[in-house]
């Protein structure tokens, strides 16, 4: 392990896109303590005390910068949903979308932009609603007096810091290592570890007294439980389904093409953790709307049934998790588009005809892996949430298994990046000893 970082720090290009990672995370976490102008902390600190489940969460997903109410407050979450909602109409629900979905790297830059613009109209609207919204609660004023005004300036803030987060998640996709977005919300997660295990400390062992020892045990079970789900989804996420793929000979002028046998790896769980960020995001989102009229019928019906630890709410978000998975697995996978290129490269799948009966077998191939994948995502998704309540522990670390899933994830992907530059250059990486 130990050459293999020394190998990494000899690849100069290697070395800079880490440098550059480095540097914005720095930015974001800086970022993430400059609070917008002119806002009554005291009610974050109420908020943070009253042991909200919804804003915690949020609170996890943007490193600690909503009860700070910094610039970064409603962080990266609007640029997810407006992702989720571009794909969605770039599944024939807008012809126009469909086309640029297909156009290669035109029509992603097409799409790109319309998601950058949606992310800036839904980040304004979050970012006036949440301004609206915290000045009602638990009795303060966040802005003494606040007028119209008031709010359009905190709202342009906040827009602002979203934006700003959007472009430093794509400088670090072209400059960087690894996903942008992806290692942003890593780095939100885990900076609000220390906080976790702080708040585990105080509610489990200051003053235990007798309860002391069952305290210690549940910890080490606690322990037990999260390797265990770190190691459940390193092996997932690793797993692959090989399909045999034979190449016909054929003869070009005085040389002959093909004949070799290779294989298409299809991945167990091959969306990732994107289902498991779409699925909180859209989960998450009533009960935002919701905590704003906090007194009526309706809001508090969403805020007692649609949430992790709510039967009803469990449901939508395995629901939810499965839909994703086969959503995002088929967009990144064309079964179509793949046997059609096999078909013109003389290639086949032995005991399968070219053409639509190969995209047939490809997709009920893909459709039976996605679904143990969809399933195990929503299953390590869960656990943590009833081992926590099970446990005993405050409802603002039971939020674990998505959490350990996205770092993990996003953890395993960076690394396979780095693996591929050190392999170009003939070194040793972490997985291929």
């Amino acid at each position: 392990m130990f050459k293999t970082i020394s190998n990494i720090w000899k690849v100069e290009d290697l070395r800079k896109r880490i440098l550059f990672t480095l540097f914005i995370l720095f930015i974001y976490r800086l970022g993430s303590f400059i609070p917008v102008p002119g806002v009554n902390k005291d009610v974050f600190k109420s908020v943070d005390q009253q042991g909200s489940d919804l804003f915690g969460l949020l609170n996890t997903f943007s490193g600690g910068a909503l009860f700070q109410f910094s610039i970064f407050a409603i962080g990266i979450l609007p640029y997810i949903t407006s992702s989720i909602i571009v794909q969605l109409l770039s599944m024939d629900v807008i012809p126009k979308f469909a086309e640029w979905a297909k156009e290669g790297e035109n029509g992603k830059r097409k799409l790109a932009q319309i998601t950058r613009y949606g992310t800036v109209a839904l980040a304004l609207i979050q970012g006036f609603g949440t301004a609206i919204g915290f000045n009602r609660q638990y009795g303060y004023e966040m802005v003494p007096g606040a007028t119209v005004t008031d709010y359009i300036m905190i709202a342009i803030v906040l827009t602002a810091g979203t934006s700003f987060l959007m472009w430093l998640g794509e400088q670090i996709t072209e400059r960087g290592i690894g996903n942008g977005i992806s290692i942003l919300i890593f780095a939100g997660i885990s900076a609000a570890i220390p906080g976790h295990i702080r708040t585990i400390y105080t509610d489990q062992f200051v003053d235990a007294g007798d309860q002391l020892f069952l305290n210690i045990v549940k910890a080490i079970v606690m322990v037990v439980v999260v390797i265990a789900v770190i190691v459940a989804v390193i092996y997932v996420q690793q797993g692959i389904r090989k399909i045999p793929v034979q190449y016909a000979k054929r003869v070009v002028g005085r040389k002959m093409y093909g004949g070799q046998s290779t294989h298409i790896p299809l991945k167990v769980n091959g969306a990732g953790v994107i289902p498991v960020i779409f699925a909180s995001s859209l989960l998450m989102f009533p009960g935002t709307i919701a905590q704003f009229w906090s007194t009526h019928d309706w809001a508090i019906w969403v805020k007692k049934n649609l949430y992790y630890d709510a039967p009803l709410g469990m449901v939508l978000y395995v629901l939810l998790i499965i839909g994703f998975t086969f959503f995002y697995t088929f967009v990144q996978i064309n079964p179509v588009q793949m046997a059609d290129q096999m078909k013109k490269n003389g290639g086949y799948i032995p005991g399968v005809r070219p053409g639509k009966p190969t995209s047939s077998f490809i997709t009920r191939v893909m459709s039976r892996i996605t679904l143990s994948g969809a399933i195990f995502l929503a299953l390590i998704s869960l656990m943590p949430i009833a081992f926590g309540s099970l446990a005993g522990l405050p409802t603002s670390v039971q939020l674990g298994g998505t959490s350990l899933l996205i770092i993990v994830g996003v953890a395993l992907d960076t690394m396979k990046q780095i693996e591929t530059q050190l392999i170009k250059r003939h070194y040793k990486g972490f997985i291929n000893k």
